[in-house]
């Protein structure tokens, strides 16, 4: 029999046929997938042990604005332990009073901010029947109707709503408590934790990494310094505004202008926003015009003096970034991702660019939650 079996022929090399670019392209596209794959799995992470990143990043955040008074204490030779427990009570003690202060204000101010809403509705029915609508009392009072039976309607929903509320504040006090315990072991002993990191990486890089994360470290210092310092410019600058033009509620909306600062841009203008319709449902048109006024006057001096002075070069970054990275940690994490964004991004911004400086650096003998971590040498 004759063997009818094919030689196969060899295999050729055909790269050398595939254009440059392509080659080229191919190369950027796999390795795009791949960083986008790990960011993917990295945000996932960091999502499905929320309960527990969330309140270490806002302790994070807390010894950055606290740290620095603990090593003054302890330069005073007063001991670490107590040098934390001052520093804690002094700032537990400070936000109990001002949220004290601040829900004593609301609930001094409710009923007078009642009337004037009634007030208010009764101009907006008096409008609706004797304006150019020409609407008439059954036809109002049909729509009034309509919408407190769609409130009966969906009462299942609305009770639901109100568990899951209860729930959420039950994760909240939870997360809370779970914060203080991480910030007082990150003021007692930050700077041994950070140590101990240091010492897990390969000893050819290990000071480039201690160099870089101090000035992470130092621009989230100078980040939350300058960022409370503009809110609080922001809530006096506001306040007074309101209790100029006398609206209600003045101190409350204030103290909702400071927490909203914490969140560049879009904070400023929501809160901006509450005040300006308070002033129009218990005020008018025109005290609302005032407010929206003032309230875009303090911005504007925020934006254009005071973040540019207080923040500096070491966190400098630009709105469009600011705004893109705000973007994604509300969609990562909703409002906790929104505050967190953006001092992640300026510790990632200093810690990046002092890893790819190309001058080789020793790292730097001071306490990482010290005084002179706020002010980073060197390029």
């Amino acid at each position: 029999m004759k063997n009818t079996s094919r030689k196969t022929a060899p295999l050729v090399d055909v790269t050398g046929y595939v254009p440059n670019g392509m080659r080229i392209g191919a190369a950027l596209a796999w390795r795009f997938i791949a960083v986008i794959a790990a960011l993917w799995v990295l945000v996932w992470l960091v999502g499905y042990f929320s309960h527990l990143t969330i309140p270490i990043a806002i302790a994070l955040l807390l010894a950055a604005l606290m740290a620095p008074g603990v090593s003054r204490l302890v330069r005073w030779k007063v001991p670490r332990g107590l040098a934390t427990a001052i520093i804690m009570i002094v700032g537990l003690a400070l936000v109990g009073g001002v949220l004290t202060f601040v829900i004593s204000q609301f609930s001094a101010g409710l009923p007078d901010l009642q009337d004037k809403v009634a007030d208010s509705l009764d101009q907006i029915k008096n409008w609706l029947a004797t304006g150019p609508l020409h609407l008439n009392q059954e036809q109002i009072q049909s729509a009034l109707d309509t919408a407190i039976k769609t409130i009966k309607e969906n009462q299942d929903t609305i009770t639901t709503g109100a568990i899951s509320t209860a729930a959420t504040v039950g994760e909240v006090l939870t997360g809370l408590l779970l914060t203080l315990f991480i910030l007082i072991f990150f003021l007692y002993d930050g700077d041994g934790m950070w140590r101990f990191f240091v010492k897990v990486m390969s000893t050819n890089v290990r000071d480039r990494v201690d160099v870089a994360g101090r000035r992470g470290f130092a621009s989230l210092v100078s980040y939350v310094r300058a960022t409370a310092l503009v809110a609080v410019v922001d809530a006096v600058g506001i306040g007074v505004g309101l209790l100029i033009v006398d609206v209600p509620l003045a101190v409350p909306l204030a103290a909702l202008v400071f927490l909203g600062a914490f969140i560049p841009i879009i904070g400023a203008v929501v809160a901006g926003t509450v005040a300006v319709l308070v002033a129009l449902v218990t005020l008018g048109f025109v005290p609302a015009l005032v407010v929206m006024a003032i309230v875009v006057g303090v911005q504007q001096l925020e934006s254009h003096i005071l973040q540019p002075i207080l923040l500096g070069r070491a966190v400098q970054l630009h709105p469009l970034a600011v705004v893109l990275a705000i973007g994604a940690g509300v969609i990562a994490s909703g409002i906790a991702g929104a505050l967190l964004a953006v001092p992640l991004l300026a510790v990632l911004n200093s810690g990046i660019r002092s890893l790819l400086s190309s001058r080789e650096q020793q790292p730097e003998e001071v306490d990482v939650t010290s005084d002179e971590a706020a002010e980073p040498k060197g390029g």
